[in-house]
């Protein structure tokens, strides 16, 4: 007699859930202290400031000689005197890049712009944010400038904000903030955008990895790129400063003036020294921050 066998239904065995568990959560990273850009600034600042000092003094007396007028800089005052002022720049450059860097995270965050996704155009308009909020706030300067029979000879970078207050009075903080903030925006959104942007587009190249060679490679293209687009601007105000006659020292007077003499390209004239000034600072300054951000990752445990 032949009979139909029953269907075997195979049980469910649950699983363990020890033999098969669950993905770890994904650790959602920190932001970095909103002072790394600042201290980074300064740090570069330091390094390059006997140069820029040397720059500035070359121009009061009007020789060319670098070498020349370090080796007199070192003979009168030591190597002391390649810092004088040394406290005005840290002054600038933790008001002024502090802020810029924090502002620039800061909007980034605030337009999508750190979005993996995001529109090109919101790098430079994070950039144009920062710039004008920090142009208002580093505005406060030095008078290193001036030739010396015109200076005020500060002792320091807090003696020159209460005697320029006391002397001047408040108004005097916020004397040139126009063209200050008009150049931050500029420089802003051309070397802090082109900087992110260039080290993301590296990154998706086999060649590159999250390391220094792409960041001085990115830091390096931030730089020109940066020296090109305030290159109009630092020509026009040179232009304006030192512009003599009726009516002459007007923007549009400039412009109309030196178009009909030397053509569009006069805009970009002194384009290699100011790159070559630029230059050093830019790099120094997104080499030392992506270092102190790494130093903060090791810290914390993320590396």
């Amino acid at each position: 007699m032949s009979g139909t066998q029953p269907t075997v239904v195979p049980t469910q065995v649950p699983q363990d859930p020890k033999l098969s568990p669950m993905p770890p959560p994904v650790k959602k990273k920190q932001p970095y202290p909103f002072y790394l850009g600042g201290v980074a600034a300064t740090i570069a600042a330091s390094i390059t400031h006997p140069l820029d000092l040397t720059k500035v003094r070359l121009q009061a007396s009007g020789d060319k000689r670098m070498l020349e007028s370090i080796k007199k800089t070192v003979r009168t005052a030591g190597a002391r005197g390649l810092f004088d002022g040394i406290s005005g720049t840290w002054l600038r450059q933790m008001s002024y890049s502090l802020c810029r860097f924090w502002a620039y995270d800061e909007s980034k965050k605030m337009i999508g712009a750190n979005q993996p996704d995001s529109a090109p155009w919101k790098l430079p308009a994070a950039g144009m944010m920062a710039g004008s909020i920090a142009g208002v706030v580093g505005n406060p300067g030095g008078d290193f400038a001036k030739p010396p029979e015109k200076r005020f000879n500060y002792k320091h970078c807090l003696d020159a904000l209460f005697r320029m207050v006391r002397e001047e009075g408040p108004s005097s903080l916020a004397r040139g903030v126009g063209p200050n903030v008009f150049r931050s925006v500029l420089m802003n959104s051309s070397q802090l955008a082109s900087y992110d942007f260039f080290k993301s587009e590296l990154l998706k190249t086999p060649y590159f990895s999250d390391n220094m060679a792409c960041h001085f490679t990115a830091s390096l293209a931030a730089g020109t790129i940066a020296t090109t687009v305030c290159s109009p601007a630092d020509v026009l105000k040179s232009r304006i400063m030192n512009a003599s006659g009726p009516g002459s020292s007007s923007t549009i007077g400039v412009i109309k003036q030196s178009l009909a003499n030397e053509g569009a390209m006069f805009m970009f004239k002194g384009w290699l020294p100011a790159w070559t000034r630029l230059q050093p600072t830019t790099i120094l300054i997104f080499l030392t921050l992506e270092q102190l951000k790494r130093a903060v990752d090791w810290k914390r445990g993320d590396l």
